[in-house]
């Protein structure tokens, strides 16, 4: 029983990933990170017995500044997705994670520097 319920709570975290990463390229930001932030037992689902589950996600809309989000689940099913409010982005796609942090020539940049201005 304590594996079924344990595997129960792998599939919600599976589908709120793909629920949440869905919803995050309707508004156009970027997702950056979800976790559980709460799970109870409850009663309900296919079996009698299932979860109700908060998850805590991040996301970004510039790749600079990020924001917290909630989603809520009872089983497999969807209960709620809670968004703060947040400035619209400024481009048609969301932002992709590409190069180094930080950019420039500084010590530890993977980016090349032949363009000119490091030494």
């Amino acid at each position: 029983m304590i594996a079924a319920f344990f595997w129960q709570l792998r599939q919600m975290a599976e589908l709120s990933r793909v629920f949440t990463n869905k919803e995050c390229k309707k508004q156009k930001v970027q997702l950056l990170a979800i976790a559980q932030e709460s799970a109870k037992p409850s009663l309900g689902g296919s079996s009698g017995l299932t979860w109700k589950v908060k998850y805590l996600f991040e996301f970004s809309t510039d790749g600079i500044n990020q924001y917290r989000g909630s989603l809520w689940m009872h089983g497999k099913k969807i209960q709620k997705i809670q968004w703060p409010i947040f400035p619209e982005p400024e481009w048609h796609e969301a932002p992709e994670a590409k190069g180094s942090v930080g950019g420039g020539c500084g010590g530890r940049s993977r980016g090349n520097c032949s363009s000119g201005g490091c030494k």
